[in-house]
Formats: C-alpha cells, structure tokens, sequence
C-alpha cells in the first residue's frame, strides 16, 4: 500500500514523486521499460554510449534553467555547444549564435538517475487498469492498480477514462483527449574513428527535408569517447508516421543516411553498424495547456 503511485518514471514522473516524497507521502513509481528517463534515454554500444531520445537540454523558463544549474553543480551537465545550425535545400548550411544545448557526458539517461535518488521504483510493471476500491468508511477512497505483461501501449486517456464516474472532472478529461504527439525514428550510427571528411559542426536542424528532421554528432559529447565516430540522426515526425509500424526499420534508416550524406558528408551514407530506434510519443504538437 502506497499514499501515492506515480506512473512512469520519465522526468516529469520522477520530479512529481520526489517533491510528493519531500512532502511526507509514501510514494511508488512504476515503468513499463527496463530502464529510467523515458525520452532521456541513452543506448550502450560496444565501446561508447550514445543519446537516442532527448539530445540536449535548452532550458526555457526559471525552474528548468535553475534546474539545469543544479545538473551542472553536481557535474551531471555541462555546456555542448551555442553555436545553432540550420540546413535548407536553398541557403545550404548556416550557422547562427544560440542559448547554449547541455548535455550529459555520461549520457543524458544520467539526469533521471540523479531524480530517482531515494525513490521507491518498480521497473518492466505496464498499468493496464486502474480500479477504485470503496473502503468502509471513514477510509478514503482507495485504487487498485493491474498490470500488464503484453506489449500493449497504455497511455494516459486509455487509464483515466474509464475513471469518469469516480470524479475526474469531464472538462480534465477533453483536454486530456485534444493532447496530441509527434512521432520519431531515431538512428544511432557508427563510423570511423578517421573519418575523412570529419564535421566542423556538431548538431544541425533541417528546415525544409520532407524526411529528416536533426542529426548530432553525439561522440563530440563524451568526455572520453570511444574508437568510433557516432551520430544520431532524427526523422521528420512526417517520415516516422509513413514507416512507424514496419517490422524492419533498418532499410529506412538507411535511407535517411543516404539523404543526410548528400546534403553533408558523403561517408554518412556507409556507416560501420547502425540501430534505428521508434518513438511514437517523441514531440508534443498539441501540448496540455
């Protein structure tokens, strides 16, 4: 029996249950994944790591930005670059002053672990029902949590409908129902350490591709980074939609490569190993107000 049971242990999961924490209640967290961080999530390699989800933090508004100096304090963070460019099939690459990107050296899946820091959590636990339980009174109402083994996605609306008649207020729930999300291929690949033509740059937006949507180069990030150049490229939310529920995602991985090469570096289009990763849930385009 907990006071509070938090679902999902991303970042706004973990910082809901450690300031529940510091308030006295007895609190869980539960994950349908193996690891922590949901978006800030960092894949292991042979010889390096690499950020596949959250790239960098630029923080906009005084709790995120005191947040981020925090990060930095304790050595979690640290700047990666202010230098912003863009790339358009009509002015090519340009290059622009920004606020700065921070990032984590140990990988951005570094900032859910300092969250997590005396939180109860129970990972590989999917909720797939959330059942009221009327207790004799005077108890308050209590809840009962099911979970489930299958590969099933249970987001939000899916738990919280059935829950009307219990007292969540309708108008909560229709804006629960207007909250929509971008989807992501993310591709993580590795080349030679000696790459020929090595990149002046470290991270470029595209603007106006029909098909890729951001590539870094995620190596320039580790403190000691391995044998291997590695980049991570994003596909356009448009792109990902098309290709999101194929059973193999290697060959448009491929494809985006190809297409980011010609743009940028001919050597993209022939990498060493690569992975593709699916996000059905990467950008907010309809946020909760």
């Amino acid at each position: 029996m907990f006071d509070v049971i938090v679902i999902g242990a991303g970042i706004a999961g973990l910082v809901c249950a450690q300031q529940l924490q510091s308030c006295g209640y007895k609190v869980a967290v539960v994950e349908k994944s193996r690891g922590l961080g949901g978006r800030v999530a960092t894949r292991r390699l042979s010889d390096t790591r690499a950020d596949h989800g959250a790239c960098y933090l630029s923080p906009k508004g005084e709790l995120l930005g005191r947040f981020v100096q925090l990060l930095c304090s304790r050595g979690i963070l640290q700047v990666w670059t202010d230098t912003v460019y863009k790339y358009s099939t009509t002015q090519q690459l340009q290059a622009a002053a920004g606020s700065p990107r921070y990032i984590a050296p140990d990988g951005m899946s570094a900032i859910a672990k300092f969250l997590a820091t005396g939180l109860e959590i129970r990972l590989q636990m999917r909720v797939e029902a959330i059942t009221p339980v009327r207790a004799h009174e005077p108890r308050p109402l209590q809840w009962h949590l099911s979970f489930d083994s299958s590969n099933t996605i249970t987001q939000a609306l899916m738990l919280l409908q059935p829950l009307a008649e219990t007292g969540l207020p309708a108008v909560f729930l229709e804006q629960l129902r207007c909250v929509e999300f971008e989807p992501c291929l993310s591709i993580i690949a590795g080349y030679p350490a000696q790459l020929h033509q090595a990149p002046d740059w470290k991270a470029i937006t595209f603007v106006d591709d029909s098909d890729l949507g951001w590539i870094g180069l995620d190596s320039s990030k580790r403190l000691k980074p391995g044998q291997s150049l590695v980049f991570v490229l994003h596909s356009s939310a448009e792109f990902a939609r098309l290709h999101l529920e194929a059973e193999d995602l290697q060959p448009f991985g491929r494809n985006l490569l190809t297409r980011a090469s010609e743009y940028l570096l001919p050597p993209l289009a022939e990498p060493e190993w690569m992975q593709v990763h699916r996000w059905r849930y990467a950008f907010p385009s309809h946020p909760l107000q």
